[in-house]
């Protein structure tokens, strides 16, 4: 590769937010308030760290030692866990909430999976360096002197596949070139102190790089929705429909894990295919019912669960 990529090959699509779309899908992720507010703080600690030093002249002047251990954390943050379980589409939108709560513009940028590159000498490491090049040169232009005017996120899903841990005996020259240039970049971030924070999203925690999990400044867990949350997703959308709160219970027990060889439905599961399959089976001449739902949850299997073999490559 001898030019530069462009913005356009390195970001699937950048986006600004505060953003309406970007609140109403934030707002459908039911079932995941903890991680919505966790990842809110955190990133909103890295792109405008001034919000602390506020918080901490109110309530705990004099604590600078205190100050400097957390905003010294890498700007790094992995959400982990199964398939379906929300994090991309938190990862996606959180930006919305940051943008909010410290009243500035976040730029979002989804790295592309064209940075994966084609296996090229040279090509990955060229196009993860420009990557980073890009995301620091924008979040440089909002590091104000006293408070960011705005904040960059830099979001890589499916982050195994691009930061895989150097130690595997398989991995090629050129993988481990981009992982460690992947490396590089986060510790660019940190060290010029920028209003930007990185997220990763990996079904695979263990198959990321120790290097680049020792770097993250939050790791949040992701799991299948538990029998509350099952109720509560199914009971917001079929509620309207007359369904009463036993049948509601019946159709979470059918997509829990004892009704499916211990592997309950993901929220995708729920939100994309039970609900509107039983949408389409009644349209566009019959009338939704709880017994025809209880057929089709029966008879559809969840989303297999991702196996995560901890230690394998850690």
């Amino acid at each position: 590769m001898t030019m530069k990529p462009t913005l356009n090959e390195l970001f699937e699509a950048r986006r600004i937010l505060p953003d309406l779309d970007a609140r109403e899908r934030l707002d459908r992720l039911v079932g995941l308030d903890d991680q919505k507010t966790r990842l809110t703080k955190v990133l909103s600690l890295l792109v405008n760290p001034a919000s602390l030093h506020q918080w901490a002249s109110k309530h705990h002047p004099g604590a600078d030692v205190l100050l400097d251990t957390v905003l010294r954390r890498p700007p790094l943050v992995v959400l982990a866990g199964d398939v379906g379980s929300g994090k991309t589409d938190l990862a996606e939108t959180i930006g919305d909430a940051v943008a909010r709560a410290q009243n500035i513009d976040i730029t979002l940028l989804p790295l592309s999976l064209s940075t994966r590159g084609q296996g090229r000498v040279g090509e990955m490491t060229q196009l993860v360096t420009a990557a980073f090049d890009a995301a620091i040169d924008e979040a440089r232009s909002m590091k104000g002197k006293k408070s960011a005017t705005g904040g960059v996120i830099l979001l890589v899903d499916e982050a195994d596949a691009l930061a895989q841990s150097r130690e595997s005996s398989q991995m090629h020259h050129e993988d481990r070139a981009g992982v460690n240039a992947f490396i590089r970049g986060i510790d660019r971030m940190a060290g010029d102190r920028l209003p930007a924070a990185v997220v990763m999203c990996t079904n695979r925690l263990s198959a990321l790089d120790p290097a680049v999990r020792r770097r993250a400044a939050d790791i949040l867990t992701f799991n299948r929705p538990d029998d509350a949350q099952r109720v509560f997703v199914l009971g917001l959308r079929l509620g309207p429909l007359g369904f009463l709160s036993t049948d509601i219970a019946k159709l979470a027990d059918l997509t829990g894990p004892e009704a499916n060889s211990g592997v309950g439905f993901t929220f995708s599961d729920l939100t994309q295919r039970l609900i509107p399959g039983i949408v389409l089976d009644a349209y566009p001449s019959m009338k939704v019912t709880p017994a025809r739902a209880f057929e089709l949850a029966h008879a559809m299997m969840p989303t297999p669960s991702f196996r995560d073999d901890a230690g394998s490559t850690a």
